[in-house]
């Protein structure tokens, strides 16, 4: 149940204060000003919203405060899909630079909200000074822009589609994201901007059939629909450009070579002319209307406009504006606009102009003249809690309603019960309607700040944990639709032409894509798989599982086999079967004793575990609340823990860790946190006490920030149990470091970690819980994940609105790096730089000061004095620095929120796990986060271009799995393997090693009748060979890219009804099935029944269609011949069935019906 105070509304409606204010908008006085407490505005904000019979636009200074008014009002709203949140660009006025995706989302929402304004529900738009300057489409535009589309209308496609285009919707594989849209046959996706779910519009000739609504994640329908709203997909409409385009021909023909961006203006220009989408579009949006418009003049007449400290408005829009014009002279003097490039932007002046026609009235703290007081400041506390439990009686006593919105709720209701057992209060997740005068209400939940509002019958003190005990957690957040959420499930990485692959049966060779030929006059497609001496083979799509990609040892092109030398490859995969199984055993006999040892079974959750869980400052995702289940199940049995959690960058496994060592203290025993780096100790020290600071919990920590006789005190108090929870680096593994009782370890990032402190993890796991947590899978948690062996918890899921990082790869530029910086100070941001290179990172620091003088710089590194580096980090944490130049100390666990830029210099010289991870410390809450990764011009290497293609290209939420594959390809799987495992590795292929291993794990353990099919190097090929054509048509599918993903995914259907449910995606996805897609879906089905026979061979031979089984001479031949009928013939070693009319349906009858009648043959 989410938080809801909406019950609260009626009082503040009737105040008086509250009927004054609006009585002044009945009698038409506009403009008035109002005194009310920063704290209370939201709420004031929600009961005006429930009067107000239209749009409300609340405006404020910041970007910030925007943000929060914004995250506050829903817990006061009973609708709060009303709200919308008009963000403002990244890009500064003038800039040529990229709108954020995320930030065109909301600006267009906002605008079609406010379009499609209904009396019942009304939008609340709220917006800061930038984005209320900037210039937007036109309202009539946006108008004419829009299209409705209904069941039955008549639209031909290829002019749907050029208006789309227009609009500024882009074609693309797959309908993932908003704005984009697809093609299939006689079917339409679109995912309009304005709309919570993509779009399938379904034609019969030119009119439309049906509306569907689609999952992203799935492709699957999930609903229908009677109309649908498309609006326009940006501001800046392409249909719009080929005019101004003609007013830029002239000046591009001006610039010279040296000017800046000399190539991308050009292409601009061209892009313009001929009326495409490009990501710096927005930069011309000032030449596409005759007019500028903003926010306000998509207001209706009933627009109410409320302003947050009107002076304050006035003077961030005047700063704005200075800083427009020294970035204009910037523009002109490095030749990036035209000297006549219309002002993106409105004044002041013409701010105001809108707002006098629109009513309005301003909300500020020091208001002129004689102003109704609505609300006044909440008492402060401090932390007292009994004075604050007696202060709220006195409260209760005078009449006076009090509602104490915490999420300490049931350790102050047990206070309170202490105190007064004669009065029982409740607690609740949320209020529907006022509460009696003299009532007390406990509210689990969360908000900025509290507040009073007087009242003649008592009115009502709102109270929260920044009165109670000086802290708040940063504002709620709402949460994602689980389904948007979601990860999608990815089992291997993309295939291009030119990636190695590994055939089970052939060995390693070269993918050289997808191929159609016709044999006997039937048409199917093949993979297309190139081996030694130009030799090749076509791979059939019922085959395609078994090809897998290939991932070396040392991340070298591998040797290709030879087609003439099979003997050669079934060699070494015997060899690599042969140590999968001795690997497993040994693994085996590990987890095997661990599984037999006793340990401690922690005791089920306390009051004060369910009291720590609620003070999560976030709402947790499934998967997070999943693996704490799934630990604490653990920790609950008598068996040690060895649970390994795998999350990517960000995910929250941080608060799994440390829910479990809180779990683990109450029960006596103590906790040590091992980390591979001094800064992520102090990092994970710092949450430690923060989350824990309202128990009696000891935290100490153990690295090179404390002197070495703080040291041997901790030391001294660990020794005596005095310590509870110990967070250090490998120092906590010497021979001095002594546990009076140590009941968890938690790892965070073993793979750091040397073989040596490895070997001790290895004897510690039979005796105490251990808890690993990891962001990136390394060789040996790849295949134990795949394995079973060890305990394994995945958390796929993104935080709640976590938005990706926006990435920029190239060569190192100024000017740029200057535009970065500013823009996240602008937004009262903070900047993480790396430069990995000590020697020279004090030059750097000198080069930044002269790019932004107006920033405050700090430098740390590794080589500082232990107390000079907490010192520094500690004053950046607290925001006395904008900018932290460093090397790479802070690409583990750093987690610093407000920083959301990250520059990283030489960036060619990281592996690419190394920059995913560095990219991970930017982009931890709701702001979008930038990352820049500059490399030195002409000195790119072909490996780091790769490294850098594969960062750039994985930018979602969720893409560590696939940079850990792809940093394997390039590096290799390394050292971390033992060599015997190495070189089998290198000679068939990591996938197909950790297949085998699986099933050797599988064999071992008796697990071979299991009900999931056994994997392709386990099972025998079976060739299927019949007279149907079997393919997806280019016709149906264009995009190679697509058709490879849908063949794999075929081939590697193993049951019959996998079958049914991917015609039944098909269908849906892409329209009626041509014969070529039924004839493929129709072998696949027969493969899937022949391999429950094990038939090696279904294939037309000679007018019969020919099933192999190995075992018919050990059967009764003749009889089974009876059984099955006159017209099936069989032999010693086939069963063969006429190919005449009808053969198909017997054939599937023949194979579902065979294994029983064998069976039956078999027995008697």
């Amino acid at each position: 149940m989410t938080l809801q105070l909406a019950g609260l509304l009626d009082l503040v409606r009737g105040s008086p204060g509250y009927q004054e204010l609006v009585a002044s908008l009945g009698n038409g006085s506009a403009g008035a000003a109002f005194h009310v407490v920063r704290a209370a505005r939201p709420c004031l904000l929600a009961a005006l919203a429930s009067d107000w019979q239209g749009p409300i636009i609340y405006l404020t200074t910041t970007a910030r405060r925007a943000y929060n008014v914004s995250e506050q009002l829903p817990i006061w709203l009973t609708d709060a899909s009303r709200l919308h949140r008009f963000a403002e660009p990244s890009a500064q006025f003038y800039d040529r630079a990229a709108w954020d995706v995320g930030v065109v989302r909301s600006r267009i929402a906002a605008l079609a909200a406010l379009g499609r304004a209904s009396a019942k529900t009304p939008p609340i738009i709220v917006a800061s000074a930038r984005a209320l300057l900037q210039a937007s489409i036109p309202p009539d535009r946006f108008r004419d822009d829009t299209i409705t589309l209904r069941v039955g209308q008549r639209h031909l496609m290829d002019t749907l589609i050029s208006r789309w285009l227009g609009m500024g919707y882009e074609p693309a594989t797959l309908v993932v994201e908003p704005g984009s849209f697809s093609r299939r046959g006689g079917i339409l996706d679109i995912f309009p901007l304005a709309s919570e779910q993509p779009l399938r519009v379904d034609f019969f000739d030119d009119e439309i059939d049906g509306l569907r609504y689609f999952d992203p994640a799935d492709q699957r329908s999930r609903g229908k629909l009677l109309s649908a709203r498309i609006v326009p997909a940006r501001e800046a409409l392409p249909s719009q450009t080929p005019a101004a385009a003609a007013q830029l021909q002239n000046w591009a023909e001006t610039l010279t070579e040296d000017a800046t961006d000399f190539s991308s203006i050009r292409a601009d220009i061209n892009a313009l002319a001929q009326g495409s989408a490009f990501a710096c579009l927005e930069h011309y949006l000032p030449y596409l209307y005759d007019k500028p418009a903003c926010l306000l003049d998509h207001a209706p007449k009933n627009c109410l406009v409320l302003i947050e400290e009107l002076e304050q408005l006035r003077g961030a829009c005047a700063g704005l504006a200075e800083d427009a014009e020294v970035n204009r002279a910037d523009a002109l003097a490095s030749q990036q606009i035209a000297p006549g490039h219309p002002a993106p932007y409105l004044g002041w002046e013409a701010v105001r102009a809108r707002l006098a026609k629109l009513p309005r009235f301003e909300l500020g703290s020091f208001v002129a003249g004689e102003s109704p007081t609505l609300f006044a400041p909440s008492e402060r506390f401090g932390g007292q809690l009994r004075l604050m439990l007696n202060q709220l009686r006195r409260y209760s006593q005078g009449g006076e309603r009090i509602v104490v919105l915490s999420e300490q709720v049931e350790r102050l209701g047990n206070l309170w019960a202490e105190q007064d057992a004669t009065t029982f209060v409740a607690t609740v997740k949320q209020i529907d309607e006022p509460p009696a005068s003299g009532s007390l209400r406990f509210v689990h939940g969360a908000a900025s700040e509290g507040w009073t509002l007087p009242g003649a019958d008592g009115g009502l003190r709102f109270i929260t944990d920044a009165e109670i005990f000086g802290w708040a957690r940063p504002e709620p957040r709402r949460r994602l639709d689980s389904k948007r959420s979601r990860l999608p499930d990815i089992r291997y990485t993309d295939w291009q032409e030119g990636t190695y692959v590994v055939h089970v049966d052939f060995g390693i060779g070269r993918f050289a894509g997808l191929r159609h030929r016709s044999i006997r006059d039937t048409r199917r497609e093949y993979l297309l798989v190139e081996y030694q001496n130009a030799d090749s083979i076509f791979v059939p799509i019922h085959q395609a599982d078994r090809l897998s990609r290939y991932v070396g040892a040392d991340g070298k092109a591998p040797k290709l086999s030879q087609l003439g030398k099979a003997d050669l490859w079934l060699k070494a995969r015997e060899k690599a079967r042969r140590d999968a199984e001795a690997e497993a055993k040994e693994l085996l006999e590990i987890y095997s004793r661990r599984a037999t040892a006793q340990g401690h079974a922690f005791s089920p959750d306390s009051a004060w575990q369910h009291e720590m869980e609620a003070a999560f400052p976030f709402v947790e995702t499934e998967d997070q609340l999943r693996v704490i289940q799934q630990v604490k199940d653990d920790m609950g049995a008598r068996k040690p823990m060895d649970r390994l959690v795998c999350g990517d960058v960000g995910f929250g496994k941080t608060e799994v860790a440390l829910r479990a060592a809180f779990k683990a203290v109450q029960d006596g025993v103590q906790v040590a946190v091992l980390v591979p780096t001094t800064v992520l100790a102090q990092q994970h020290y710092d949450n430690f006490k923060t989350r824990l600071a309202a128990f009696p919990v000891c935290i100490e920590m153990m690295s090179r920030f404390r002197t070495k006789a703080q040291q041997r005190d901790i030391a001294d108090r660990l020794a005596n149990s005095e310590v509870d929870i110990i967070i250090g680096t490998h120092r906590l593994l010497s021979a001095d470091i002594r546990f009076k009782n140590l009941g968890l370890m938690i790892i965070d990032e073993e793979q750091r970690f040397g073989v040596k402190h490895k070997e001790h993890f290895k004897k510690l796991r039979a005796r105490i819980d251990i808890l690993t947590l990891t962001a990136t899978p390394i060789p040996r948690t790849l295949y134990l994940s795949l394995s079973g062996i060890r305990d394994i918890s995945m958390i796929q899921t993104p935080p709640e609105e976590r938005l990706p990082v926006l990435t920029q790869v190239g060569a190192w530029d100024n000017k740029l790096c200057r535009m970065a910086i500013r823009r996240e100070l602008d937004r009262g941001g903070q900047v993480f730089v790396v430069h990995n290179r000590i020697r020279t990172i004090y030059g750097i620091r000198d080069q930044l000061e002269r790019l932004t003088p107006e920033a405050a710089i700090a430098v740390a590194h590794g080589q500082m004095p232990a107390r000079a580096l907490e010192t520094v980090m500690a004053e950046f944490a607290h925001g006395e620095y904008d900018i932290l130049l460093s090397t790479s100390i802070i690409e583990n666990g750093i987690d610093m929120p407000r920083v959301n830029t990250l520059i990283v210099d030489r960036a060619d010289t990281f592996g690419v796990s190394q920059l995913y991870q560095l990219r991970g410390r930017v982009g931890r809450s709701a702001q979008q986060a930038y990352a820049y990764f500059f490399h030195s011009p002409g000195r790119l290497t072909e490996e780091a271009r790769a490294r850098l293609e594969t960062l750039a290209e994985n930018t979602q939420l969720g893409a560590g799995f696939q940079i850990a594959v792809r940093d394997l390809e390039l590096r290799g799987s390394g050292d971390i393997l033992s060599m015997r495992q190495t070189g089998h590795i290198a000679s068939v292929g990591l996938h197909l090693y950790t297949e085998m291993l699986q099933q050797a794990v599988q064999e071992q353990r008796g697990e071979a009748a299991r009900s999931e099919p056994a994997p392709a190097s386990a099972r025998e090929r079976i060739i299927i060979d019949l007279p149907l054509p079997a393919y997806l048509p280019t016709d149906w599918i264009p995009e190679m890219a697509l058709r490879l993903q849908l063949y794999r995914r075929i081939g590697n259907i193993a049951a019959v009804d996998e079958v049914d449910v991917m015609r039944d995606e098909l269908i849906d996805r892409f329209g009626a099935l041509p014969t070529a897609v039924e004839g493929l879906l129709y072998q696949i089905r027969v493969k899937a029944l022949a391999q429950e026979l094990r038939a090696s061979h279904v294939q037309l031979r000679r007018g019969q269609i020919h099933i192999k089984l190995p075992y018919l001479a050990t059967l009764k031949r003749d009889l089974l011949g009876i059984i099955l009928g006159e017209a099936i013939e069989v032999t010693r070693t086939e069963i063969r069935l006429p190919a005449d009319e009808g053969w198909q349906a017997r054939l599937l009858q023949l194979l579902s019906e065979l294994k029983e009648r064998v069976r039956l043959v078999g027995s008697l």
